[in-house]
This record gives C-alpha cells, structure tokens and sequence, in this order.
C-alpha cells in the first residue's frame, strides 16, 4: 500500500480474476468449516441422549465426540486464519508476505489462501524450526 496525499492507494498485485477465485476459494472453506461446526454440535447433542445405553457404547460415543471437538478446535484455528486472509484480501495485503514485504505468488495463495509468507521465508522459517527441534533432540540426555 501506498499514500498519496495522506489518503491510502491500494495498490494489487493481483488482478481482478485471481482475486475473485482467492475470495471465492476463502469463503467456500469458511462455509466448509462453519458447517463442519454445526455438524458437530449436532452430534454432541445426540451424545447427550445416551442414557440407557450400556456403558460401553456410551463410552464409545464419548470417544467419537471428544475427537470430533478436538478436530473442530483445529477448525476454529483455521476459521480464524481465514478470516485473517479474508480482511488481508479486503485491504489488499493477502500478497505481501509479513516477513519481507516481498510479493507471495498467486500459486501458493490459490493452494494455500491463508499464508502469510512467500515460499522462501516459509522455508527459512521451517529450516530454522528443525534446526531447533534437532538441538532440542540432541540435547535430551539418554
């Protein structure tokens, strides 16, 4: 983004195509989630209704909820990253990636819309990752 004159120029590296099909690509998953969400609710209340079943079964049913709540807490995670990218799309910087400014490729973003780098800071940042879990690795005494 850019200022002229104290008002601010959104200025897009993407044209207008590629932004419909990253807008069009973020609102299906936020759909697919927010579904995903109901479906889960639905079954935890069903859940609910397991009196008289014997214990195992109800054991079971537990087990299959506390999982799909697990699954649903890394959906709201990326509820939340979606969005991010939606409001980033809106203002013109889901195309500038957060660590060096540099232009994130319509590529990547179309294959992942919620990135916030390009493919070389994601790439340092996963080196240095290893580098720190293989320290940590090396450091356990045995």
């Amino acid at each position: 983004m850019t200022s002229l004159g104290g008002t601010p120029t959104i200025i897009w590296m993407l044209n207008e195509n590629e932004q419909k099909q990253l807008q069009e690509a973020l609102v299906q998953e936020e759909q697919r989630i927010l579904a995903a969400a109901r479906n889960t609710f639905d079954l935890s209340r069903e859940g609910a209704g397991d009196q008289g079943r014997d214990s195992i079964d109800q054991s079971n049913s537990e087990e299959l909820v506390s999982t799909h709540l697990r699954l649903r807490d890394r959906e709201r995670k990326l509820l939340i990253k979606v969005r991010d990218a939606i409001a980033r799309l809106n203002d013109g910087t889901i195309d500038e990636c957060e660590e060096c400014g540099e232009p994130i490729a319509f590529k990547r973003l179309l294959v992942r819309p919620v990135t916030n780098y390009c493919i070389a800071c994601k790439e340092e940042a996963e080196e240095n990752e290893r580098q720190l879990t293989g320290a940590e690795d090396n450091s356990s005494p045995e």
